[in-house]
């Protein structure tokens, strides 16, 4: 190359460089592919949102939440799909659940007879 010393290229490349980091249009490209949510955390956050809702309405309907129905719930299905960023109708759901009674069966320890499905 001729007349451009090693110290004159790397003065060019780091301004190419950092041209391109200091642009906005580039930063914008970034955030919008960090932000892109995938087909699969799209269905997921809508089996998700679904499970919440039937659940949370078989509770409300019962009028009583065991602990272990809660837990599993909200630790399980309710605080993942908000990380996941759903929120909505599910939210307002739980805000309910929230309000329901505890009662003492729970899922391990409860008294009820198991149901027999005769598929005849």
């Amino acid at each position: 190359m001729d007349g451009l010393s090693e110290k004159d290229m790397l003065t060019i490349i780091i301004t190419i460089v950092g041209s391109i980091l200091a642009s906005s249009g580039f930063w914008l490209f970034i955030i919008k592919m960090l932000e892109k949510k995938d087909v699969k955390t799209e269905v997921l956050i809508g089996l998700a949102h679904d499970r919440i809702i039937f659940l949370g309405m078989s509770y409300i309907n019962r009028g009583s939440i065991s602990r272990d129905e809660y837990e599993n719930l909200h630790d399980y299905l309710y605080a993942p799909y908000v990380k996941m960023g759903g929120n909505g109708c599910a939210k307002r759901i739980m805000m309910d659940v929230d309000k329901l009674p505890i009662s003492s069966d729970g899922c391990w320890t409860s008294n009820k007879k198991e149901s027999k499905i005769d598929f005849q």
